[in-house]
């Protein structure tokens, strides 16, 4: 098990020097100046020059990459050079939201998928089973953009239950989470659907093995059969699309954060792109690659803890 960890930890390594070099690469090749925006059109080229110096921006690329990852190294992502705030700051702020917000819509979608899945593969060809399928059909089909300006309507508008945007802050709690209620259900949704149809599916998979029929003709039902024995053996692929969503709800809830106006990690990397504030687009996704990363790495343990097998590997 330890040379397992070992080897995952070295991948992890490269791949987060790799995807470093890569975005460093990437929002440098993006076209614009960012002294020339920050100055308007109309400002002289010495003024522009001088401005470029002060950032840092005169360098070459791969000193300014070395200096970047020496600062990110020692816990320094720099400072914003929109907001003349350290980045670090920045970033710790808006995961206060983001990071909540992805866990909560992550844990939903979680529950609702695996007695959803369960319930279909037990029903295998049935009038239940075909119910769920299309149901979930139409979950994933559904964009959580409009579902979530529906809940707004429904839940804060008319019945007027909860908050229709905004974050207050985690001083208090209860009406923190009463905030995100709603754009975690709107994330969850879709979510709930595509890991209830892979559950459903790998579950089926596995009912064909020789040990759930031996499970069967001990006298066990099929549902005692799919949680008792099938279920585990099945996580592996359900374990895959959850770390895949978790990564996704994390990095991607940049539409809902805009319709809930919650001051979160994607909509903050959408206004340093605007903005053309690149260090801050360069740390923030280099948080979120980190985070990605840091996922697939939990998700492969769980694969070891679910099946011994890849320990000896």
């Amino acid at each position: 098990m330890l040379r397992y960890v070992i080897r995952r930890l070295i991948v992890l390594g490269v791949s987060l020097a790799v995807a470093s070099a890569l975005i460093f690469s990437v929002v440098e090749l993006v076209p614009g100046d960012p002294a020339s925006f920050m100055l308007g059109t109309g400002a002289q080229p010495e003024t522009v020059a001088a401005l470029r110096q002060q950032m840092g921006l005169d360098q070459p690329l791969p000193l300014r990459y070395a200096h970047w990852i020496a600062g990110i190294l020692q816990g320094d992502f720099g400072q914003s050079f929109t907001y003349k705030t350290p980045i670090a700051g920045m970033i710790a702020d808006r995961m206060q939201v983001s990071l909540p917000l992805a866990l909560m819509a992550l844990a939903l979608s979680t529950l609702i998928a695996f007695p959803v899945g369960l319930y279909a593969a037990a029903r295998r060809g049935r009038t239940g089973d075909a119910t769920v399928m299309g149901a979930t059909q139409i979950g994933i089909a559904l964009p959580n953009f409009w579902f979530a300006m529906l809940l707004v309507l429904l839940f804060a508008v008319k019945l007027q239950w909860l908050p229709a945007g905004g974050f207050p802050g985690w001083g208090d709690p209860l009406a923190a989470l009463r905030s995100l209620l709603l754009p975690a259900i709107a994330l969850a949704l879709p979510q709930a659907a595509i890991l209830a149809r892979v559950l459903r599916s790998a579950l089926i998979e596995t009912q064909e093995q020789d040990y759930i029929r031996t499970a069967r003709a001990k006298g066990l039902t099929r549902g005692q059969t799919l949680r008792r024995h099938a279920l585990r053996n099945a996580l592996i692929p359900v374990l895959t699309i959850m770390g895949m969503q978790f990564s996704f709800l994390l990095a991607g809830a940049i539409i809902i954060e805009n319709v809930f106006y919650l001051p979160g990690l994607g909509r903050m990397i959408f206004q340093a792109i605007t903005q053309r504030d690149l260090i801050v687009v360069q740390s923030a996704v280099l948080v979120l690659v980190f985070a990605v990363i840091a996922v697939t790495f939990l998700v492969d343990l769980a694969y070891a803890a679910v099946d011994p097998r890849l320990r000896k590997r």
